[in-house]
């Protein structure tokens, strides 16, 4: 059967067949798939509002640094410690009323098999002079209380990040030396200070701890909000960056971004090549020669490298590089390839019979001529829709594209910038690579289907 005989299908029909092939119901899978988690994206994210927090990296100090996935513990095979808010565990003890002084306590368990990174602390206080101070004790599972630091606020808002203070591990240090008889001989930090066992060896002492904020106030009516978070190891589905940003966000929004931009320029290419084919193919001619020499230019320049250099001189946001990709791909071997379609159509028996009986050049091409080139453009149209996703990808790794969009690519080049695979932070690269391996597949499977049914002699997968 010859491409352009397309034994009668037409395109609902074309999809009908599709769903006949198992590689065309594992396609169309992937894609309900991609599109549903569009939707959902778009539903409760919406796009400004994306932007905005994406944007905001004040938002996510809460977030544990660089946590890699819940589920990618598994691998590992150890109990990797989460997020524990201390706030959810405070005691208030008041200790006197002049001056005013009060002790939160909170006491939390630790049965984790790796240290955790991070121990912030969060201050909102509410004074009229002077600002409250702070003394900080820990108390470690076996009842030693060993007195931290003593400090007053910066600020009505003030952060204490306590793994950041270098004269704590000097205390911690001599707290190991007292108990061992001995300096730590592995690499002290503070975090490992305070959880380390008194074994003198690099173990974590299992077990209750509690953390004293010892506060004192300059008058009656000052007040103060605490928030001591300990940071995990682990952190959501899609773990965190290098901003604590949670990674779900962009591999969310990276489908209706990167599929949008996708199937846009696909269509809009084909249907420009069709277009200026037809043209092309049956008037003929001066205005075939213009055309095919103008397509033959444009396959002469270097796609990328020339959007590459657009997207340095401009600092293009993904909707601008969509449409210079458009314009830049104006004329291509589409062209050609649909103009060939065009000239085996046109001498068909039935389309002189239109010319016979005065039928016109408009009715002829979109009646006769163009629906009988359409199925045969389609796989190919489908098949490209990976390609421009993954020049996106491209262009973001290459750092020419806005970076304030959260696109696939944008956290990849965020990797990469960051030295994630050299630090281990293999799931930050994995994560947006699978989407966009997952999206070529679901495209390319379906454009295989579509192929196979508008060309019957492709023996079956």
């Amino acid at each position: 059967m010859n491409e352009v005989e397309l034994s009668g299908y037409s395109l609902k029909g074309i999809i009908k067949e599709v769903l006949r092939y198992k590689v065309g119901i594992f396609a169309i899978g992937i894609l309900i798939f991609l599109i549903l988690l569009s939707i959902y994206a778009v539903i409760t994210m919406p796009y400004e509002k994306t932007i905005y927090m994406w944007n905001n990296s004040q938002l996510w100090l809460k977030n544990p640094r660089n946590a890699i996935p819940i589920w990618w513990s598994i691998f590992i095979g150890k109990k990797l410690p989460t997020n524990i808010n201390l706030s959810k565990y405070v005691k208030e003890k008041h200790i006197s009323d002049n001056p005013k002084r009060i002790e939160y306590i909170y006491s939390f368990s630790y049965n984790y098999d790796e240290f955790p990174p991070e121990l912030n602390i969060f201050f909102k206080s509410n004074y009229k002079k002077d600002p409250p101070v702070i003394k900080i004790y820990w108390e470690k599972p076996n009842g030693d209380k060993i007195f931290l630091l003593e400090r007053s606020l910066r600020g009505k808002e003030d952060t204490l990040y306590i793994q950041n203070i270098d004269k704590l591990e000097n205390v911690l240090a001599s707290y190991i030396k007292e108990k061992v008889g001995y300096y730590p001989t592995y690499p002290l930090t503070v975090m490992r200070g305070l959880f380390v066992d008194n074994s003198g060896n690099l173990s974590i002492y299992k077990g209750n701890y509690k953390l004293y904020l010892d506060v004192t106030f300059n008058d009656q009516n000052d007040t103060i909000n605490i928030e001591p978070i300990l940071y995990g190891l682990v952190y959501g589905i899609a773990g965190t960056d290098h901003l604590r940003r949670p990674l779900s966000i962009a591999l969310l929004w990276g489908a209706p971004l990167d599929i949008s931009f996708g199937v846009g320029a696909a269509l809009s290419i084909t249907i420009l090549h069709l277009i200026f084919a037809t043209i092309s193919g049956w008037y003929g001619r001066r205005i075939d020669f213009i055309i095919q020499r103008f397509t033959e230019i444009f396959m002469l320049l270097p796609f990328l490298p020339l959007v590459i250099m657009i997207s340095l001189f401009y600092k293009l946001t993904i909707w601008k590089l969509l449409l210079v990709v458009i314009l830049t791909s104006l004329f291509g071997t589409g062209v050609k390839t649909q103009r060939a379609l065009v000239l085996q159509v046109k001498n068909l028996p039935y389309i002189e019979a239109a010319k016979a009986y005065g039928a016109s050049n408009m009715r002829i091409v979109f009646l006769y001529l163009i629906p009988k080139i359409l199925p045969p453009v389609i796989p190919n149209l489908v098949i490209s829709i990976p390609g421009f996703v993954f020049l996106e990808a491209i262009l973001s790794l290459f750092g020419v594209l806005d970076p304030t969009q959260p696109t696939w690519g944008r956290i990849i080049e965020d990797a990469f910038q960051n030295g994630a695979l050299y630090k281990g932070y293999f799931y930050w690269v994995l994560e947006p690579s699978f989407m966009l391996i997952l999206t070529a597949i679901s495209f390319a499977f379906l454009g295989f289907a579509i192929d196979k049914i508008v060309n019957p002699k492709l023996k079956e997968m």
